[in-house]
């Protein structure tokens, strides 16, 4: 991968657009271009492939979309792809990654840097199309790269960073990128979408080291490895995921100079100062932005941490912004059952614990299967956290917010 150095110096002036997540995707994706797009529908992250095959039967880009039969199907032909030398990239959501749940290993051991679009919906049972994050969290573990957007700016500013921290020579992951469903997906905001010059001169061109189609180096992918080998390979997938936690804010500087809008693993707001805060991610952030901003009116020194990269999962960053907090209260809109608190609190707590930090932390349930996650929610957090400030009392740790008594 070679990007052009020179395009990035220079803050180019976006284009002004109203578009949903799952149309800004496909633009991004239009102006990416890449070889091979194999899809399979499911809602919502339908509109994504529906609106980018437009643009392949209109000749606006070169790429060989295939309709498969499955989503098990779409990961096999891009990880096939991928081997093969090519750009590769799918879509799917919910009960479609499930269905990919084999390949997804596949992809990431084999260290092929394949881009999903990813859209965050419910797992049945019962049966919901709506919007919370326990499928990507069932993947945490899957070895993906996995980034979280708050809105269509971001969904649009992830797909074509998600690119380039795949095919980074030190990285060499798979990368999944998210939106929250229907909240992101079709709700209709306004948003920047770059030049398509631009765009391609900062993805630079893909050569990769080994290609299943180049005779004069004969390559093998996926071969058997018991216990002589496995245990290396796996330990290389370690190493690249450790990576690119240095590669990943690299490429959102020289996005942000590009852009004027500058990309971390994290998003502070307001915590400098803060006495409490609440740790998000996705769509629900800006809800908890701004009772943040209400909080700080009324002389409460509340804060806010958006998560973006969840995977690799930036504990020492995490430990650092909430140092010194008198009490802190993590956002699930996943369950892990059976456990002694949900995803992305387990992250947190254990990068506290691991960081010597002596924090207080509660965990709130919030928004699965769609339900909405409103201000008097995160309201009712900052409340809980000042009491728990005052008293040190945290049980119970599990919590939920707005769930119906």
């Amino acid at each position: 991968m070679k990007p052009s150095l020179t395009s990035t110096e220079i803050q180019v002036k976006g284009i002004a657009v109203a578009l949903d997540g799952a149309k800004i995707v496909a633009q991004a994706m239009k102006q990416m271009n890449p070889d091979v797009v194999a899809v399979y529908p499911i809602t919502p992250q339908t509109e994504i492939v529906t609106t980018f095959s437009e643009f392949v039967a209109n000749g606006e880009v070169d790429t060989e979309m295939i309709n498969v039969e499955s989503e098990h199907a779409a990961m096999s032909a891009c990880i096939g792809a991928s081997a093969a030398g090519a750009r590769a990239q799918t879509a799917t959501t919910s009960a479609g990654m499930a269905f990919m749940w084999e390949v997804l290993y596949v992809a990431s051991g084999t260290r092929l840097p394949i881009v999903m679009h990813f859209v965050n919906r419910a797992l049945s049972a019962p049966l919901n199309i709506h919007c919370d994050h326990s499928d990507s969290m069932g993947a945490r573990d899957a070895g993906w790269i996995q980034l979280f957007g708050e809105n269509v700016q971001e969904a649009y500013d992830n797909a074509i960073q998600s690119l380039r921290i795949a095919e980074h020579p030190d990285v060499m992951l798979p990368v999944m990128h998210t939106q929250d469903g229907f909240v992101i997906s079709h709700g209709i905001e306004r948003a920047e979408i770059l030049p398509d010059e631009t765009v391609r001169s900062f993805i630079g061109t893909f050569n990769p080291q080994y290609s299943l189609l180049d005779p004069s180096k004969p390559t093998m992918f996926g071969p058997v490895a018991l216990q002589d080998y496995y245990f290396e390979f796996k330990r290389q997938q370690v190493e690249g995921m450790d990576r690119a936690l240095e590669v990943i804010p690299q490429i959102g500087e020289e996005y942000g100079r590009l852009t004027g809008r500058k990309y971390g693993l994290l998003e502070p707001y307001q915590m400098d100062d803060a006495e409490v805060a609440v740790v998000a991610m996705g769509s629900a952030a800006g809800t908890a932005r701004g009772v943040v901003d209400t909080l700080r009116e009324q002389g409460i020194a509340a804060g806010l941490l958006k998560i973006r990269c969840y995977r690799p999962f930036p504990a020492q960053a995490i430990a650092e912004a909430l140092r010194g907090k008198k009490a802190v209260a993590v956002i699930d809109r996943a369950i892990a059952f059976g456990s002694q608190g949900n995803p992305v609190f387990l992250d947190v707590a254990s990068a506290l614990y691991t960081h010597r930090l002596d924090v207080k932390v509660l965990n709130y349930v919030c928004g699965l299967g769609g339900r909405e996650v409103l201000p008097r929610h995160f309201d009712q957090a900052f409340q809980d956290l000042l009491e728990v400030a005052r008293s040190g009392e945290t049980s119970p740790v599990v919590r939920y917010l707005g769930l119906r008594e």
